[in-house]
């Protein structure tokens, strides 16, 4: 699928600015962090992903335990690391979290970008559930989704006995994360599976079609631009990326009917890729009678949250998604 936009298209430099903080940030990074991924990159993202070290006790704050999931048919079991608050009475029904990771469909596993889902969980007094899928290229779509999803009938099947409320289950995800949980509440609802109380849809990946102006404003910036989305794509559908038949359950924005899915937080930087269709997939939404509660974070790059942590931009995302889950919860 041709990647040169045709002559009308904005040139990179009507780009949006990035947030100053944020910038700064991209410049010391220079030459580390570089936005056009490619398959040559992928054995160093997997030793980079797989050598993270995260505490998922959060300093004992969470006992945690690995658990596994029953696979697709004929597919091996779905890895799943399960933390429950260390204060929480052996008796409660806690809200569940269930987490999906990111690393653009090719890498990550249940610990990856788990930290920030745990701080949700440490504030609200919730369970995490977080789900290790099969990567592509090695496996392509359905693999990834279905094993989202087979962890997702574990767990609602496990609430109680984990310690969770089966009917206050929150599914969320970032970036690729992001796509699958999308995904993951289209195939629930479609499937007549378990209805998740809510959608968390940070800078999620949602159309293989890579072709929005902003991918096109963002080629060659930030930290992960359409040549890295491309690769990505191409890894989950081979040749059928970009073409008539991509299933929504591979890319959600392909869906025909947003009707009827779990109201929805997405949020996303203004100076990156997914921009546009995280904006469109909201306004579907909308179309659609749901409800969503969409923040485009002004300056941000993809991942900016995590790039920046520190900056003034970072933390109001971070406090706008404890917030509105703190909202959905109370309700």
């Amino acid at each position: 699928m041709p990647l040169d936009p045709p002559p009308s298209d904005p040139p990179p430099s009507n780009a949006p600015p990035f947030d100053p903080e944020v910038a700064a940030v991209l410049e010391r990074f220079r030459g580390v962090v570089t936005p056009g991924f490619t398959l040559d990159d992928l054995d160093a993202a997997r030793r980079s992903a797989a050598a993270e070290l995260v505490d998922p006790t959060l300093d004992g704050a969470f006992g945690t335990e690995d658990r596994s999931a029953p696979g697709p048919d004929g597919a091996p079991d779905v890895p799943l690391l399960l933390c429950r608050p260390a204060s929480a009475a052996a008796t409660a029904a806690l809200p569940v979290i269930y987490h999906v990771h990111g690393g653009g469909l090719m890498a990550g596993t249940n610990r990856a970008g788990v930290t920030e889902v745990l701080g949700w969980a440490r504030e609200l007094d919730a369970v995490v559930v977080s789900v290790e899928y099969r990567l592509a290229p090695e496996h392509p779509h359905p693999a990834p989704v279905e094993d989202v999803y087979a962890g997702l009938l574990w767990t609602a099947g496990h609430a109680k006995e984990i310690g969770g409320d089966p009917d206050r289950i929150v599914i969320a995800g970032a970036s690729a994360g992001g796509g699958l949980t999308a995904a993951l509440a289209l195939l629930a609802r479609d499937r007549q599976g378990p209805r998740p109380l809510g959608q968390v849809l940070m800078a999620p990946m949602l159309d293989d079609r890579d072709d929005t102006v902003s991918s096109r404003q963002m080629a060659g910036r930030g930290v992960w631009d359409r040549t890295a989305n491309e690769t990505a794509w191409t890894a989950l559908l081979g040749e059928r990326r970009g073409g008539p038949d991509v299933s929504p359950y591979a890319a959600p924005a392909r869906a025909a009917d947003l009707s009827g899915l779990p109201p929805a937080y997405l949020d996303v930087g203004s100076a990156e890729t997914f921009r546009d269709e995280v904006v469109a997939y909201a306004s579907r939404i909308w179309q659609a009678g749901g409800a969503a509660e969409l923040h485009v974070w002004p300056g941000g790059c993809h991942g900016f949250d995590a790039l920046a942590p520190d900056a003034a931009l970072s933390r109001a995302a971070r406090a706008a998604r404890v917030e509105w889950l703190r909202r959905l919860l109370s309700e």
